[in-house]
């Protein structure tokens, strides 16, 4: 297993088809399917590396199989704080053990930057990936946010995490 950042020659498209077919896949029955259907080839592509997000990868002997995007908050309220924009997985390995080496790795970066508060969104409903936050030490605040996905209303609830200092 290899966590490393996405290089030049790294297929956007390949880590696309991680976002696209982790979404048809974790968000059943919480986002419309009609939604996720319509989700285009390379839909992400153009937004992986773009300005302010540091793209990682996680391989399993040479496959990228997982991705994750962090930066600083891009929300003015927690300006102070590191952002853990996404962590996807390609279907096939998701509850292997994966996320939590990536999910790490992110935390690890976002130190290394000088963050020592780290938050993530989460959709209220998607209560694998609460669970899984939440044994790897996030906390779920209490505040949300509402958005909307396919024409459906949803919740996002924030997870926060307080980096150890020492």
């Amino acid at each position: 297993m290899e966590i490393r950042y996405v290089r030049p020659d790294d297929s956007l498209l390949a880590i696309s088809n991680i976002y696209e077919r982790s979404w048809k896949y974790a968000y059943q029955n919480i986002i419309p399917q009609d939604y996720l259907d319509s989700i285009p080839t390379g839909r992400w592509a153009n937004s992986i590396t773009k300005n302010g997000m540091k793209s990682l990868v996680l391989l399993e002997n040479g496959l990228i199989i997982g991705t994750a995007g962090i930066c600083k908050s891009r929300w003015e309220k927690y300006s102070d704080y590191g952002e853990i924009v996404s962590i996807y997985f390609l279907p096939e390995y998701i509850g292997k053990g994966y996320g939590t080496f990536l999910l790490k790795k992110c935390v690890e970066e976002l130190k290394k930057l000088g963050f020592h508060r780290i938050l993530l969104w989460v959709l209220e409903g998607n209560s694998r990936a609460r669970r899984f936050y939440e044994r790897n030490g996030f906390t779920c605040s209490g505040e949300y946010m509402n958005d909307t996905i396919g024409g459906k209303e949803l919740k996002e609830v924030m997870y926060t995490y307080l980096c150890a200092t020492i």
